[in-house]
């Protein structure tokens, strides 16, 4: 089966499926601007051993901006005919804002306590999205879980 065919994409949901993807990537790349400025300081960081090796994040998180945009397309097709959408728009919104203020505050501020609360803040907000979300669509939720 074709992938629009799955994700019911058709000539009037073209842009929304792609302004959505496009949005999730413009987030990774405002905070992949500090992340790439602070990297000398990041490398003298004492890390875990579990830590994946550097060379993954990158693909990693590109796949995940893509699921959040799949995730929103699911949400945002459905338009504000639904009762809970107006809040899981701005939730995902929010969460989006917090994904890409963690960098800015972390890399950017070099601020290790900072970016431990906004990541914080920022799992309350992606649980809260998950849930928003599965109100109006379960697969929308369940493409944000690996995220």
């Amino acid at each position: 089966m074709h992938v629009s065919a799955i994700l019911n994409i058709d000539m009037s949901n073209y842009l929304k499926f792609a302004l959505s993807i496009v949005i999730c990537l413009l987030a990774g790349m405002g905070g992949a601007v500090f992340t790439q400025d602070s990297l000398g300081w990041y490398f003298t960081l004492h890390k875990p051993l579990f830590r994946p090796p550097n060379w993954l994040f990158s693909p990693v998180w590109i796949f995940l901006y893509i699921l959040m945009g799949i995730s929103f397309y699911l949400i945002w097709k459905k338009g504000f005919s639904h009762k809970d959408a107006k809040y899981a728009f701005i939730i995902f919104i929010v969460q989006l804002i917090f994904n890409a203020l963690w960098s800015v505050i972390f890399f950017g501020g070099r601020s290790i306590v900072g970016g431990l609360v906004v990541i914080f803040v920022l799992w309350l907000l992606i649980f809260l999205t998950i849930f928003a979300f599965y109100r109006i669509n379960s697969a929308a939720a369940y493409i944000l879980i690996p995220y």
